[in-house]
Parts: structure tokens; C-alpha cells; sequence
């Protein structure tokens, strides 16, 4: 996830933590609050904020200024314009648009005869209108948007509402969803039709234009299709890597870090793009990496803290572990603005290029939640409207509230038939598009959840991932644990497949190195290939990922600089992240210009890397450790979208 304050492996200390005493009414941001706070609210794991006082009717006055929040979000021009159609156009002069009942599959969009067929699934919904977006059937600034209300009767099968559309473009129209259904909270049910719906299935998400870019006026995300376009072109002689997991060396990196500083020598309209990291092959080739683990790049929303007042909305999402859809390209990593098509078509580039040197490609997916928040302060952009109760898990028994075993708010539903296909759906979609070579699963073991959180000893996703036949080739990593307290590490269910990020592994090389005492056997384990987690039925120590640093938490360089999180600039009065990262300054905090100090820091950072090098398993460095990238000790900085973050060339030596 975002932070070790929400992502690492929660301390054995934990379990004792004093219940939560988070006082803002903000959306949970992805990590954030220290073990002690994101462990707190109930053994049950529900999302802080969402009880108290006010019983049914508080929830329900909350529920009613959210539906104004999420209005607002969708105000300007996506709800300039809109004509209701009952099988007929506005006007003659106009290509007719002809509607039939279409069919159940695929999900999604998906061309067949004389038109395009759009199918959704809600199992709860008792109305559901066709939203597009026309661009030719008004300016620039003033599109309109054409709905059609399905007919139950007509264009219903089973839990699958379906329409096909005759006299679309193959091309540039945007679409969403209007839904609505039981409004009774205390059923746990979300339905509001006056917000317009991303479809799940939408292969390719439209927004803003520029990441990070406030003064666009529409945040409102629409799904969109390219039929248009030619397949893409891998080459003829273009080979997937296929490298043996025990050969990996992976390189943990965020894509629009990499080359979003002006030191990356790139011009302004290729920074912090898909095709930004093409041109910093050469660096990673000199590294020695074979792998890229990509922080996330489906679709997010990197202004969710902007939405409205509060102490974090100065900040940026730029780690986006905060997920609008899963099938989606992070669009705005597009060149130049380029838009979703674009973002598509850059990111095969990207993996193109990168297998043609030999690297491959493993994404950090997360299906642990998405970016709908908690009842308090709910995003509603998707599921949520689409059918909160099979969506997420709910405590029933508790006015249902959102179950937070994730530390943002909900928790996907992934062993739900439904959720889980949808899952599977996604992966195989990343892997036959895009190429991708493997996964690291944040926060995997909420996926070992059943509907109720109930922990699972044979989680039927983990299963199927571990079985399926387009997956069979993918590297799949489970970093396992929650923040709820799931701790599986050297005990995820793996089926022989899995392997896991190894946070023991990191906690006992920083102890042993920073000179705690009485660790020199635990330290030989651990170098050794962990062999008491993982020399069990057929796994290998390649299934080990060790690891020291990561995204979140310390850099290497403040591991060695810092004795203590230094925070204040995310906004939560250095409540988030974590406080035990066994880290030791080497005599004097923080920046310093003692050279024996310095000294001692570099020579502490080799014994760490070397550690790394020579265990035995597979190694991961974190983007930036290679010439000792400070944050000046934020242990948790998803939200800076600045140096803080960004990989600094002119260090590169």
C-alpha cells in the first residue's frame, strides 16, 4: 500500500494498540494513521467513523451530504445538457441512434453486429439508465449527454443489464451509468441515480486531461472504447523475457517519479510519462535489474484529497494506491495530455521496450479497496452506486457498516462470485493487453477474507489466480497482511504459486545491522533464505522477496539518517506512518555536514545493500537507493508530488 503506517507488517505489539482516536472527518487516506490507530476500531475491522452517535438518521443525513459532495464533484460540464431517449434522436438531422435489447456478455463494451452492446451488472438495482456522452452533438464546451433507460423486461438477464446501440462511433464517446435502487442504509444498500457511474468494466477511463492539475473544470470520470484504432504492433520478432523466478532482480518504482523532476533532461510533455521511463532504460540496464515492480498504474484519482476542505487537500495522490477502475491505464501518464487512447497505447510502448532490454514487467495491483472512502465521507464514482452490498464487505449486523480491514475505508468484496471474476477478469485483461509478466497484490490478505472478513484457510481467489491458465506464466507476489491484524507471512496460501513480500526478512536485517544485539542466528536465517517460513511442501527461497526498503517508510538513506518519522508535512500531525522502523542516524539527526557521520551513514547503506545481495531469495531495491534519495525522513510521503518523491539525475553518479 501507501505507507508502512498502513502497509507494513503489522508488529506483534499491535494487537495491544488503544482504540483509535482519529479526529478528522477525512477520507482515510491510503495508509496513513500509525499501527496503533489503523488497528483500533473494532476487532471486526469497521471503517473508523462510520458508528457513533446518530444512530439510522445520522447515517442517513450523512449519506445525504454526500450525495452534494459527490454532485458537486460531477458539476460543470458533464450535466450541462442532457436528452432522455426512448428509441429516437433529438433531431433529424442527426445520425439516429437505435436501441435493441443487446446481451448479457461480455461486460463492458464490446462490438457485435450493426452497433455496440454495453452490459453492467447490479444484482440490487431496480433502474438502470445508459448515460453518452456525444461530442458531435454539441461544442467542445457544451457536450451533451443522451440517456436511455433500460427496460427490465427487455433488457435484463439474470443480474446483468444489457442494451446494444446502434449509430455510435467506434470511437471518442464517453458513457456511464445511472442507478437506482433500495435506499434503505440500515440493508446496506448506496443507490443515488442523480450521480453518473464509472463502468467497472471499462476498458479505458477519461478525466482530466494533466496530472495533478486542479484548474480543469470537470472531475467527473467517464468510461470510454477505441474500436477504431489498429491492434498494436509488437513486432515480429518481439519475445516476452520469460526469466525463472530465481533469476529475478526486482526494482521497485513509481512510473511518474522516475522522470517527473527537470533533472530527467526530458522535455516538459514527456515527464512522469509512460514514454519518460523508455528513455531511462540505458540506467536501469546498468543497474542490473530484470524487473520493474510498478507502483500502481490503473486508473486513480490523484486530487481525492482536493475535494473538499481539510488538512491534507494541499497534497497529491502520486503513489495512486487508491483505485477508480481496474482495467484502465493510468490516463493521465499519457505524453503531452494525450488522454486515455494515448495512455493505452504509451504504456504497451513502455513494455515493449523494457522486454526488448530483457526486463519484465510486474505490476502493484489493488483489490484490497478502491477510492470510494468510508461512510463518512464516500466518494461515489462506481461500485458504491452500482451495488454496495455485493461490492464490499458489510458488517450486517451493525446498521451495515463498511468493514476497513484495508485502513482506507472499505474493503472489496473479493471472494464475492461476482467481485472475484471481476478480479480474474482484470488480471487475464493486463496480461493479454499489455503483456504484464506478474503482480504484487497490496495488501493480500485481505483477499483472504470471505463476505463477513471472516479469514478463509482455502480463499477461493487465491486459488483460481493460483490456477488459471492466462496466469500461469505471471509471476504472482502477495504482500501478506492487512490492517486488520491478517498477518500470513511464511503462511499465505500459496498453492505452491505464491510468493511473498518478506517483512520479517526486512525488520530482522535493519535490527541486526543498526546493532541490535542477540540477532546473529536470526540474521543467518534470514540470509540463508528464511528456510523456517518457506521450507514447506514445494517452495523455493525464490519465494521469498527480500527486501530492506520500500515505497513505503523509510528510503535507505534516511534508514541510516533518521531515528524518527518526521511527518508534518502530510497534514496529520505526524499521526500516519509507522513508528517502529528500526532505523539508527549514526550519531546526529537528520541532514549533517560531519564527515564521519556521512562516512558511517555510506558505509552503513553498502552493509545493507550487500546483505541484500548475497541472501538468498529474491532481492527488491527501492528506485532512488542507488544513489541515497532522501525524503528527509517522511516515512510516508504518497501525497507529495515533488522532489520529496521525484528521482533526482543529477545524483546519479
Amino acid at each position: 500500500m501507501d505507507s508502512v503506517g498502513t502497509n507494513r507488517t503489522p508488529l506483534r505489539s499491535a494487537a495491544a494498540a488503544a482504540p483509535a482516536t482519529r479526529s478528522s472527518a477525512l477520507p482515510w487516506p491510503h495508509c496513513h494513521p500509525a499501527v496503533g490507530n489503523r488497528l483500533a476500531a473494532t476487532k471486526l475491522g469497521i471503517a473508523a467513523r462510520c458508528g457513533g452517535a446518530g444512530g439510522y438518521f445520522g447515517k442517513v443525513q450523512r449519506f445525504d451530504a454526500a450525495r452534494s459532495t459527490t454532485a458537486r464533484a460531477q458539476s460543470g460540464k458533464a450535466a450541462r445538457s442532457v436528452i432522455r431517449e426512448m428509441g429516437h434522436t433529438a433531431s433529424d438531422s442527426e445520425m439516429p441512434l437505435k436501441y435493441s435489447s443487446g446481451k448479457a456478455f461480455p461486460l463492458g463494451v464490446s462490438q457485435v453486429d450493426g452497433g455496440l452492446n454495453f452490459a453492467i451488472f447490479s444484482q440490487h438495482a431496480s433502474s438502470v439508465t445508459l448515460c453518452l456522452k456525444l461530442p458531435e452533438r454539441g461544442t467542445q464546451d457544451d457536450e451533451e449527454i443522451v440517456e436511455f433507460a433500460l427496460d427490465r423486461q427487455k433488457n435484463k438477464t439474470g443480474d446483468i443489464w444489457h442494451v446494444s446501440v446502434e449509430g455510435l462511433p467506434a470511437s471518442g464517446v464517453l458513457y456511464g451509468y445511472r442507478i437506482n435502487g433500495p435506499q434503505g442504509w440500515q440493508q446496506g444498500h448506496r443507490f443515488d441515480d442523480s450521480v453518473i457511474l464509472l463502468d467497472p468494466y471499462a476498458k479505458l477511463v477519461s478525466g482530466r486531461k494533466y496530472f495533478g492539475v486542479d484548474k480543469e473544470e470537470s472531475s467527473q470520470f467517464f468510461g470510454t472504447y477505441d474500436f477504431d484504432s489498429s491492434p498494436f504492433d509488437w513486432g515480429d520478432d518481439y519475445r516476452l523475457p520469460n526469466l525463472p523466478e530465481s533469476d529475478l532482480v526486482i526494482y521497485e518504482m513509481n512510473v511518474r517519479a522516475f522522470t517527473a523532476d527537470e533533472s530527467s533532461g526530458l522535455g516538459p510533455a514527456v515527464r512522469g510519462s509512460y514514454l519518460g521511463l523508455i528513455d531511462k532504460i540505458p540506467h536501469l540496464l546498468e543497474l542490473g535489474v530484470n524487473a520493474v515492480e510498478l507502483l500502481p498504474v490503473f486508473e486513480f484519482d490523484e486530487l481525492e484529497f482536493k475535494r473538499f476542505p481539510n488538512p491534507r487537500d494541499h497534497m497529491v495522490n502520486t503513489w495512486g494506491y487508491s483505485t477508480i477502475n481496474f482495467f484502465a491505464p493510468m490516463s493521465r501518464y499519457a505524453s503531452a495530455g494525450g488522454g486515455p487512447v494515448a495512455a493505452s497505447k504509451e504504456l504497451k510502448k513502455m513494455v515493449k521496450a523494457l522486454h526488448n532490454a530483457g526486463i519484465e514487467v510486474i505490476l502493484d495491483v489493488v483489490y484490497n479497496h478502491t477510492n470510494e472512502a468510508d461512510d463518512a465521507n464516500p466518494y461515489m464514482t462506481s461500485f458504491r452506486g452500482i451495488d454496495n452490498k455485493v461490492y464490499y464487505m458489510l458488517d450486517l449486523n451493525n446498521n451495515p457498516q463498511l468493514l476497513n480491514f484495508s485502513g482506507c475505508g472499505n474493503t472489496l468484496n473479493c471472494n464475492h462470485p461476482v467481485v472475484k471474476e471481476l478480479v480474474l477478469d482484470s488480471l487475464r485483461h493486463w496480461v493479454k493487453e499489455y503483456h504484464i509478466d506478474g503482480f504484487r497484490f497490496d495488501l493480500a490478505s485481505v483477499l483472504c477474507r470471505g463476505p463477513d472478513g471472516s479469514p478463509l484457510d482455502a480463499p477461493p481467489l487465491i486459488k483460481e489466480i493460483a490456477k488459471d491458465s492466462v496466469l500461469s506464466r505471471c509471476k504472482i507476489i502477495a504482500e501478506p497482511w492487512d490492517c486488520g491484524g491478517l498477518y500470513l507471512v511464511g503462511r499465505f496460501p500459496n498453492w505452491d504459486r505464491w510468493a511473498e513480500w518478506n517483512g520479517q526478512y526486512r525488520d530482522d536485517i535493519r535490527r541486526f545491522i543498526k546493532g541490535d544485539p542477540g540477532l546473529k542466528g536470526v540474521f543467518a536465517t534470514r540470509v540463508s533464505g528464511s528456510a523456517d517460513l518457506y521450507q514447506v511442501n514445494n517452495r523455493k527461497p525464490y519465494d521469498s522477496i527480500n527486501f530492506i526498503i520500500a515505497h513505503d517508510g523509510f528510503t535507505l538513506c534516511d534508514l541510516v539518517s533518521y531515528n524518527s518519522k518526521h511527518n508534518d508535512a502530510n497534514g496529520e500531525c505526524g499521526r500516519d506512518g509507522c513508528n517502529d522502523n528500526y532505523s539508527w542516524n549514526c550519531g546526529v539527526e537528520g541532514e549533517t555536514n560531519d564527515l564521519i557521520v556521512r562516512r558511517l551513514r555510506s558505509r552503513q547503506m553498502k552493509n545493507f545493500h550487500v546483505a541484500l545481495m548475497i541472501s538468498q531469495g529474491t532481492p527488491m531495491m527501492l528506485m532512488g537507493d542507488e544513489y541515497g534519495h532522501t525524503r528527509y525522513g517522511n516515512n510516508n510521503s504518497y501525497g507529495h508530488d515533488t522532489h520529496i518523491n521525484n528521482f533526482q539525475w543529477g545524483q546519479v553518479t
